[in-house]
């Protein structure tokens, strides 16, 4: 199955998860056997400094994992979607918590999500990031919904197995949301 280049920016506070979220997109990609780039980038700080991290599934070589223009930008905080939001590519898409966001104008391709109450009300607390990587998934599959699946189950930590289930229902929430749920 053959799936357009994703160039993908994940940005937030440490302790968000951003990381993981971007971990999981990229093993995903490992699954499917694509080329793959997964750039970690973080302040001293960690949990409450910002952190992003640059992900590139391709069918292609990857030439450099650094991403000028994202296609897709998963922005967990308003510092995070003030630098990154303007560098989109054209025709490229933003998914943000908008309880934390606010946009500042009209971006197109722009989708504000309640990620956060979402991921509460299931009983999913600190699993927002899940949620938005969901949503960005219903809007720009980047693999298919198994391999989704599968990738939760390689990057959650055995002595976090319990999570597995929870992290796959944030994505399906997440999901749920882009469609209007």
């Amino acid at each position: 199955m053959s799936h357009q280049e994703l160039q993908a920016v994940f940005a937030g506070f440490g302790g968000q998860g951003v990381l993981f979220a971007g971990k999981v997109v990229a093993y995903a990609g490992l699954i499917e056997g694509r080329e793959v780039s997964w750039l970690p980038s973080y302040g001293p700080e960690m949990r409450g400094g910002t952190a992003n991290c640059s992900v590139t599934l391709s069918d292609d070589p990857i030439g450099s994992p650094l991403i000028a223009h994202p296609n897709v930008l998963v922005a967990m905080n308003q510092p995070s979607f003030d630098k990154f939001a303007p560098e989109l590519a054209e025709g490229g898409i933003v998914v943000y918590d908008d309880a934390l966001i606010t946009p500042g104008s009209e971006l197109p391709g722009a989708f504000g999500i309640p990620a956060t109450s979402l991921a509460e009300q299931a009983g999913l607390d600190g699993l927002m990031n899940m949620v938005l990587v969901g949503n960005v998934w219903a809007r720009a599959p980047f693999c298919s919904r198994e391999t989704l699946d599968e990738a939760v189950g390689k990057c959650v930590s055995t002595a976090r197995a319990h999570l597995i289930e929870k992290n796959k229902e944030a994505i399906a929430l997440g999901i749920e949301a882009a469609h209007g749920a």
